[in-house]
């Protein structure tokens, strides 16, 4: 296997800097819904907020769109189905700009911020989550040790 070149790298750098700061902002607003911390409301009220705007089944809402933000921006965090996870995050971002969001200026309440994060969305989906993923690391790591274990020992006391 060929070493990444630096524009590689660089491209694997810049990927995990997008997926650590999606996965931040999606675990701080999916942990405000569903259990209400960092100033969050938690799910109960979460879920009357939603009922209140006109999203039906206000808590199942909250209760699905807190667990797809608060797990997906785990996922994101790690790296591990990237793919997969924009989709369902980026889905909740719309519906959240669509029902949620007056406009398009944050400032006022618009929709700028969530269709901010749907459309970086669709690009990690789009490339990937890069080299740098936990699920890389656990492989390298298991590949080292079942390398080492398989050779022979190199201390000078021992029998070959």
């Amino acid at each position: 296997m060929n070493s990444p070149t630096l524009n590689e790298k660089l491209h694997d750098a810049g990927l995990l800097i997008a997926r650590g700061m999606l996965g931040t902002v999606f675990v701080f607003h999916g942990s405000q819904k569903l259990f209400g911390w960092f100033g969050g409301y938690g799910l109960e009220a979460t879920g009357q907020w939603m009922t209140s705007i006109g999203i039906p089944f206000g808590q199942v809402s909250a209760l699905l769109a807190g667990s797809t933000e608060f797990f997906g921006g785990i996922l994101l965090l790690a790296g591990i189905a990237a793919r997969l996870v924009s989709v369902p995050l980026a889905i909740t971002m719309v519906v959240a700009a669509l029902t949620a969001h007056s406009g398009f200026d944050a400032s006022q309440g618009g929709a700028e911020y969530p269709l901010t994060l749907a459309a970086v969305l669709v690009t990690l989906g789009l490339t990937g989550p890069g080299r740098y993923t936990a699920g890389r690391a656990v492989s390298k790591v298991r590949a080292r040790i079942a390398s080492s274990s398989s050779a022979p020992s190199q201390h000078p006391l021992s029998v070959q």
